[in-house]
């Protein structure tokens, strides 16, 4: 299937067509016609397939005819969970939407208020927000949205798991009921499927059978150590490793961020951490130096680091092993975009085997071992054989873990809009040698 055949304002294609894009992944192929008839919308997907531009290129579509309301009222309201993808929602707005005319604004936590109160101050039409701040506005009476059309909950899972869906149904109560609602996620559980009930119209649903997921661009290795401080000493060989130009090193916690980037500077390396109890401006003035070199070693959490864009990572460090394989793999997609290489690197301790077990059995390939001399492990990992990969039932409970959205708008096959893109660095770390898997046994 081309663009060509989606019903598409030509100004619209006409930005399609100078991004590079030509064919729509299989989640845009199918949301983009539904959302077009006016229809509610349940669309699961995995991470990296483009769940960006299946709703943005349909709410995009609505600012080719005028409003029939209060032209200054916002027309479409997407929710998000984080900042940084709200950002990068704005971001595509502004890509896909260059020969419109409209008014866009994101108002977001840890920004500061006076910014935002002029955007405010002016009409709108498409508002991109985080639950907190934007429930702030309208508790304060700075934002009227009995002119939405459309409201978008994107990344519904995780604004479930970050606590957000009371406010998410506070805010879908100040909008009008013939409002067309969409709800975009990487997994669909019974919690969602309730929400979905309150908030939703007789939907259509769509689920995009999972598939195995394969990063070519991205060497994956793991390192075993046998306790956390074992694990340190991995940890500071990497870091001082000429190759490693420019890398993100995940941890599980703030505290332990914090911990880790000051460890790191104690040993002379450019290091900072990014977290989520940083202020907004911090965070960008963070990026902002990870981006122009003045920073090398990125700590981050995954819910502060999801939507970062930055090109020429060339590793990826799990400090921690994430719980669910989805953040997995959305982590190692920070690395290996745009065409280049990338190396990502797990350090897992002997309780970390059974994420690496659905690590494996969700990407479908081994994640081979790797021994650096003279911190070998005197502990041997015990995982299971990891399995194909199989599509889950409609309508099933997805099993724990997963994430794979990056929202970078990057190239797949055939140029398709999708959400991880592709780019790797070659990694060949000096007295490091590539060990075959051992013999694998369910422990």
């Amino acid at each position: 299937m081309s663009f060509d055949v989606l019903e598409l304002h030509p100004s619209l294609h006409k930005a399609i067509a100078q991004s590079g894009y030509t064919t729509p992944t299989p989640i845009q192929a199918e949301a983009i016609p539904a959302i077009l008839t006016g229809q509610d919308l349940i669309a699961s997907a995995q991470t990296g397939t483009g769940k960006t531009a299946a709703f943005m290129l349909p709410a995009l579509q609505r600012f080719t005819a005028p409003a029939t309301g209060n032209r200054r009222l916002p027309r479409v309201l997407v929710l998000t969970p984080t900042r940084e993808l709200a950002n990068q929602i704005i971001e595509a707005a502004r890509k896909y939407g260059k020969f419109l005319r409209f008014n866009a604004a994101s108002f977001l936590g840890g920004m500061p208020y006076r910014q935002q109160l002029r955007q405010l101050s002016g009409p709108l039409d498409l508002v991109v927000a985080t639950p907190g701040r934007l429930l702030d506005h309208l508790d304060r009476g700075r934002i009227d949205l009995s002119g939405i059309e459309l409201l978008v909950l994107d990344e519904a899972d995780r604004m479930l798991d970050m606590g957000f869906i009371d406010d998410v149904e506070k805010i879908a109560r100040t909008t009008p009921t013939s409002r067309q609602t969409l709800l975009f996620t990487a997994t669909l559980n019974s919690s969602l499927i309730q929400l979905s009930k309150r908030l939703l119209k007789e939907p259509q649903r769509i689920e995009i059978a999972n598939t195995p997921v394969h990063q070519p661009h991205i060497e994956q290795r793991l390192h075993v150590a046998d306790d956390l401080a074992h694990k340190n000493r991995l940890l500071q060989h990497l870091a001082s490793d000429v190759s490693v130009t420019k890398a993100i090193i995940f941890s599980a916690t703030k505290r332990d961020a914090d911990d880790l980037a000051q460890s790191l500077r104690a040993r002379g390396h450019d290091a900072a951490a990014l977290h989520g109890d940083m202020n907004q401006m911090a965070r960008n003035r963070t990026l902002a130096h990870l981006r122009g070199g003045k920073l090398r070693l990125l700590v981050a959490t995954d819910v502060a680091a999801r939507g970062i864009d930055v090109t020429g990572i060339s590793h990826v460090i799990n400090y921690d092993m994430p719980k669910f394989p989805e953040d997995y793999v959305h982590r190692i997609g920070r690395t290996g975009r745009a065409g280049a290489s990338g190396i990502a690197v797990s350090l897992a301790l002997p309780q970390d085997a059974r994420h690496l077990e659905r690590i494996e059995r969700y990407t479908g390939q081994a994640v081979p071992v790797h021994e650096i001399p003279g911190l070998e492990p005197t502990r041997e990992l015990r995982r299971g054989a990891p399995r194909k990969a199989s599509p889950r039932r409609p309508g099933s409970a997805p099993a724990r873990g997963g994430y794979r959205d990056s929202k970078s708008q990057g190239f797949a096959q055939h140029r398709t809009i999708d959400d991880t893109g592709g780019r790797r660095h070659d990694f060949h770390a000096p007295n490091s040698r590539t060990q075959r898997p051992r013999p694998q046994r369910h422990g």
